[in-house]
């Protein structure tokens, strides 16, 4: 449970502001003097501070409370004080907000306005460490990546970054990885970066798109074929497998691959031996599987539509690359990167690059700046270069990462229209907190509006 000091020297107002917080799962740590109040400060872990502004015979001043306020601004900068007042003047409790106050309220209070008030601080108090800490943990990221190869894989979000992060953590463990993620959003990217870390870097890197092989082929396509295995077959060939010994398979879109081809992909990742289309000896490889799909595969499992025990097979690591609309900050990088050094980005070009929720990922952003690049005039893109629809895009259902996410707007009109309650705002959105608190910082939207 958060909890919020009370320092007030009346009991009747500390008994009465516990029981309200109480009855909202809020703890309250109680003090009568600003002394006291300071001691429990440097003793205890308080969320927020809610302090009376009179505590001495005198009323009328708030001399003491404004003496106790501007003691916790120095010593916890970060802690949000709410000020509660019978008798000071207006103007010194604004020139206390002005000061680092988060609020003042007066007294007699109004319960839904105090509750809304805290609840609302200790979110956003909640989410702002948080950033700090998903910040602290971004630098630390980037500074370990320094030390990998990562083939020139453009990227600035954090999202990303943990993405690529584990990939060069997991490309020296000789275990199959799963690469999860819509079309077009760079899964053939990171499969190149665990290939370019691993033990069998130097070794070849093999790229199957199983989504585009006919059925009657693949068989042949992955373990090869002797010359007469099929009408057509003049000669042996060798197979996918064969030519990745010593190095790295990718199996792209492998929600794709047929049943049967699934029941033999699993006997090779057991055993590490198969045989040719028309043969008759075993041959024996070498090779680090990785896939990837778009595709929901435990969907696919209770559907009956794709091998559970091939899934384990291939899944002992997933990696997820989020959709690039949950990847803001990777936008502008990519496109000034496809768009070259022969022309720039207009601001109102940048806008709408932000504002796209790119249902096509990096490929649609790809395409989109380099025939912007072809067709427009002049050396600078506008907006209207970009042939983008003005509004977000809704994506339809296909998938598991087929969804659309609120733009900017969306939220911060859900956080005004809650006053400031992110729990009440991520419920009109259709989210969890922990979700909007997430969307929040991809947007860097650090409080409300």
């Amino acid at each position: 449970m958060p909890t919020v000091l009370l320092i007030d020297d009346n009991a009747g107002v500390i008994d009465a502001l516990a029981l309200l917080l109480s009855l909202h799962d809020i703890d309250a740590l109680r003090a009568s003097t600003p002394g006291s109040g300071l001691a429990l400060l440097a003793d205890s872990a308080v969320d927020l501070v809610i302090q009376d502004m009179n505590f001495s015979a005198d009323t009328t001043s708030g001399a003491e409370g404004e003496t106790l306020f501007r003691k916790i601004r120095t010593l916890y900068p970060d802690m949000p004080v709410v000020l509660l007042t019978a008798w000071t003047h207006l103007s010194t409790a604004v020139e206390l907000v002005r000061a680092g106050a988060a609020d003042y309220q007066a007294k007699p209070w109004d319960d839904r306005k105090l509750v809304a008030t805290v609840r609302n601080l200790l979110e956003l108090g909640e989410a702002n460490r948080a950033m700090t800490r998903n910040r602290e943990s971004d630098r630390s990221l980037r500074r370990a990546l320094k030390t990998f190869d990562l083939r020139g894989y453009l990227f600035a979000d954090a999202a990303t970054a943990r993405a690529v992060h584990l990939a060069c953590q997991v490309a020296r463990a000789d275990v199959p990885v799963l690469i999860t993620g819509p079309n077009g959003a760079g899964k053939e990217g990171i499969a190149s970066i665990v290939q370019a870390n691993s033990g069998v870097c130097a070794g070849p890197f093999i790229t199957v798109n199983c989504g585009a092989l006919p059925s009657e082929l693949i068989e042949a396509e992955l373990f090869g074929a002797e010359a007469g295995a099929y009408t057509g077959a003049n000669k042996a060939r060798e197979g996918k497998f064969e030519a990745a010994d010593g190095g790295t398979l990718f199996l792209d879109e492998i929600g794709n691959l047929p049943l049967a081809g699934q029941m033999k992909l699993l006997r090779v990742l057991e055993t590490g031996r198969f045989t040719r289309l028309g043969a008759n000896r075993e041959r024996e490889v070498k090779v680090r599987v990785i896939s990837a799909t778009n595709a929901d595969l435990r969907t696919m499992i209770r559907q009956g539509r794709f091998r559970e025990d091939l899934y384990y097979r291939l899944n002992l690591i997933e990696i997820v690359l989020p959709p690039l609309a949950e990847r803001s900050a990777d936008i502008l990088p990519l496109a000034e990167h496809f768009l070259g050094g022969d022309k720039r980005l207009a601001d109102d070009a940048r806008a709408a690059l932000l504002r796209h929720h790119w249902p096509g990922n990096v490929r649609e952003l790809k395409n989109t700046i380099s025939r912007a690049r072809l067709l427009a005039p002049g050396d600078e893109l506008h907006a209207s270069d970009l042939g983008l629809c003005s509004a977000p895009v809704a994506l339809a259902p296909g998938n598991a990462f087929d969804r659309a996410e609120p733009d900017r707007d969306a939220i911060e009109a859900a956080l005004t229209s809650a006053q400031g309650v992110v729990a009440q705002a991520a419920a009109e959105l259709g989210l969890s907190r922990q979700a909007l608190y997430r969307r929040m910082e991809r947007l860097g939207i650090g409080r409300a509006p």
